[in-house]
C-alpha cells in the first residue's frame, strides 16, 4: 500500500511542472509579470519537498521483501526525482526580438511662384537634410495622390465665432462630402469651446458626418490647444493602420485660446509626434496680420500644413477647396538619416527643391527620435 501511494504522489510532482509550461504556452501575448513566474515555481519546490518520502533504510533487495531488485531501484530514482527541484521542468519564456529601424518618413507639397501645385517632380530632383547633416540614403520617394485619408475637423464653437457660425457648418460639411471616399478614407469631427467634445467619431459616412458638424453648438471660451492636442493624441495617433495612410487635422478658428491647459508649441510638438498635417481656416474677417491669425500660421507651417485666411466668409469654401487639392497633390519620402540615436530628441528637417527655380516645398520641420 505504502508503495502505491508514493508512486501517486510521484506522478503529481510529475504532471505540475507540465501544466505550468501548457499555462504560459497559451499566454504568450499576455506574458505573467515576473512576480507571478517566481510564485509559480516556488510553489513547485514546495509541493516536491512535501511529497518526497522521509529517508528510510535502503530497500530490502532479498526475495522475503517481495519487491524485486528492479522495483526498487526504479522507485528510488523516482523518489530522487521528485525530490530534487532542478530536475523539475522550467517555465519557458518566449523570446523578444528588437530591431530598430532607422528610417524617416515625410509628406510634403511643392508649389511654384504663382502658388501652382507641381507634381511632375521625380527622387533626383530633392536633397534631405537632417539636422543640417545630408540623409545618408533616399530609400523611396512617390507621389501620392490616393493615400487614405485620416482626418479630424476641428471646428471652434466659442462665442467669438457665433456671428459666421452657421456658414462656416455648411462650408465644412462640403468639404467632407467632397473629400471622404466611402471605405477608403475616415474622418471624425470635434467641436471646441473650453473643452474638446467629439460629435461623430471615425467614420466614412458622410452623412455621419454631416450630422456631427450640425449638431455643434457655439458658447463658451476657446480652449483651441488643448483640442488639437487631444485630437493628435486621443484621436489620430491611436486610430489603427493597414497601411500607409495621410493625417490631417482641418482647424476652423479664429486663433484666440484664452481656456487651455496645455501651452502652443505642446499642441505642435503632439502633431509632429502623430505625424498629423494642420490646415487652419482663419474665422476672422478683417484679414491677415490679429495675433490669432499668427498663431494659426505657426502651427500649419510648424506640421507642413497651410493657413488660409478668408477676406469674405463666403472665401472660407474657396480654402476648403484648396485642402482637398493640396492632399491630393502631395509627395512622401523615406530617407535615412546621418545619425539617429534612440534617445528621443528632437531631429530637424529640410527638404530642398534643386535644379529647378522658384520652387517651395512645404513640409513638418522636424521630428523627435525614437526611444527605444
Amino acid at each position: 500500500m505504502f508503495s502505491r501511494i508514493l508512486i501517486f504522489f510521484a506522478a503529481i510532482i510529475t504532471l505540475t511542472p507540465s501544466a505550468i509550461v501548457a499555462q504560459n504556452s497559451t499566454d504568450q501575448d499576455l506574458p505573467s509579470a515576473p512576480s507571478a513566474v517566481s510564485q509559480q515555481q516556488q510553489a513547485a519546490r514546495k509541493a516536491a519537498r512535501q511529497a518526497a518520502p522521509p529517508a528510510q533504510k535502503p530497500a530490502d533487495t532479498s526475495p522475503a521483501s517481495g519487491n524485486p531488485p528492479e522495483a526498487a531501484t526504479a522507485k528510488s530514482e523516482t523518489a530522487s526525482h521528485a525530490s530534487s527541484p532542478e530536475t523539475a521542468p522550467q517555465t519557458e519564456q518566449p523570446l523578444t526580438f528588437h530591431k530598430r529601424v532607422n528610417e524617416v518618413s515625410v509628406v510634403f507639397a511643392v508649389t511654384d511662384k504663382h502658388g501652382r501645385y507641381v507634381n511632375n517632380l521625380t527622387k533626383t530632383d530633392f536633397s534631405v537634410l537632417d539636422d543640417q547633416r545630408p540623409a545618408l540614403e533616399v530609400r523611396s520617394f512617390r507621389r501620392e495622390t490616393d493615400l487614405p485619408l485620416q482626418v479630424g475637423l476641428l471646428v471652434d464653437a466659442s462665442n467669438s465665432v457665433r456671428d459666421r457660425f452657421k456658414f462656416e457648418q455648411q462650408a465644412a460639411i462640403e468639404f467632407l462630402n467632397e473629400t471622404i471616399r466611402p471605405k477608403y478614407d475616415q474622418a471624425f469631427v470635434v467641436g471646441f469651446d473650453v473643452t474638446p467634445e467629439v460629435t461623430q467619431d471615425f467614420t466614412d459616412n458622410t452623412d455621419a458626418l454631416s450630422n456631427g458638424v450640425r449638431s455643434l453648438r457655439p458658447g463658451g471660451g476657446t480652449a483651441m490647444y488643448d483640442a488639437l492636442y487631444f485630437a493628435c493624441r486621443d484621436k489620430l495617433m491611436k486610430e489603427p493602420q493597414t497601411g500607409p495612410v495621410r493625417r490631417a487635422v482641418i482647424l476652423l478658428s479664429d486663433g484666440d485660446d484664452n481656456q487651455s491647459h496645455v501651452t502652443r508649441e505642446e499642441a505642435v510638438e503632439m502633431a509632429e509626434r502623430a505625424e498629423v498635417i494642420v490646415y487652419a481656416i482663419s474665422t476672422n474677417i478683417n484679414g491677415s496680420g490679429s495675433r490669432g491669425d499668427k498663431v494659426l500660421e505657426r502651427i500649419a507651417d510648424a506640421t507642413g500644413g497651410r493657413a488660409f485666411f478668408p477676406f469674405q466668409i463666403t472665401e472660407v469654401s474657396n480654402a476648403f477647396s484648396e485642402i482637398q487639392n493640396e492632399l491630393r497633390s502631395q509627395y512622401a519620402l523615406a530617407y535615412t538619416p546621418a545619425s539617429l540615436a534612440p534617445n528621443g530628441q528632437y531631429h530637424s528637417i529640410e527638404i530642398i527643391a534643386q535644379n529647378r527655380k522658384g520652387l517651395r516645398v512645404r513640409s513638418r520641420h522636424g521630428y523627435y527620435a525614437p526611444t527605444n
